[in-house]
């Protein structure tokens, strides 16, 4: 056993699939879009319909979060010009339907980005537990400031490799790390906001997949019902108390 079988959800740039493929393992992006970097092992279809193919790790990086994060839950109330009530809860429906989905996803190891929610969006979700934890960017090497919040089940958090010291506020330096919040209204403001920068990509692969691999050879060679011509290589994935 040399590779894991990992799906990366809600991504197009291709950063992080192309971090796993790097080490070894056999990974996949999926989004509705196509890849930016017309990959052939990119599935373009809702990821929900691929949950169910056997994938030791799920990464759903860019989940629609609009909806579901604390800074937009005023649109719930008050929604914003040529929208309506309805189509704001609406909103939220289907993208805690798509969190909820990814986080009860069929797979022992799952990670899931998005900001902080709102209590309206955490009521949603089954089995809701609070992100893992916040990182930055600028915790790997990137010298960019994107609070970047992960939900994990049976992955570790992720810890540094390479933190750089921010520079000061008002600053030209702090300026341009502030790149990813200071961008302009437009048609591909979504793409500057929902980047993943390589460093972090790196980390994930290294240190989700090392775990990842550790805990099936484990349980490879130390279940008590596994032999040689039948392996157990999981344990059950089910982790959520019922």
């Amino acid at each position: 056993m040399k590779q894991l079988k990992v799906l990366i959800g809600c991504e197009t740039s291709g950063a992080v699939r192309r971090a796993f493929l790097d080490r070894g393992h056999d990974a996949w992006s999926c989004d509705l879009l196509p890849a930016q970097d017309r990959s052939n092992r990119h599935m373009q279809c809702d990821v929900r319909e691929v949950l169910g193919l056997g994938w030791d790790l799920l990464a759903v990086m860019h989940p629609p979060c609009t909806r579901l994060c604390n800074s937009g839950v005023r649109w719930l109330h008050q929604p914003p010009k040529g929208r309506s009530l309805a189509e704001m809860w609406a909103d939220l429906n289907a993208g805690a339907a798509l969190f909820s989905a990814c986080w009860n996803a069929p797979i022992a190891r799952v990670a899931v980005e998005n900001p902080v929610m709102h209590k309206h969006a955490k009521q949603r979700i089954k089995n809701f537990q609070p992100a893992a934890q916040h990182v930055q960017p600028w915790w790997f090497g990137e010298p960019a400031f994107k609070a970047t919040g992960l939900y994990l089940r049976g992955l570790p958090k992720l810890t540094p490799t390479n933190k750089l010291t921010p520079p000061a506020k008002g600053t030209e330096t702090h300026k341009r790390w502030s790149a990813i919040h200071r961008a302009p209204p437009g048609k591909l403001r979504w793409q500057i906001r929902s980047k993943t920068f390589p460093g972090i990509a790196s980390a994930m692969a290294d240190q989700w997949g090392d775990h990842a691999m550790a805990h099936k050879l484990a349980a490879r060679t130390t279940h008590p019902l596994a032999t040689q011509s039948n392996p157990i290589l999981e344990p059950p994935w089910d982790v959520f108390p019922q």
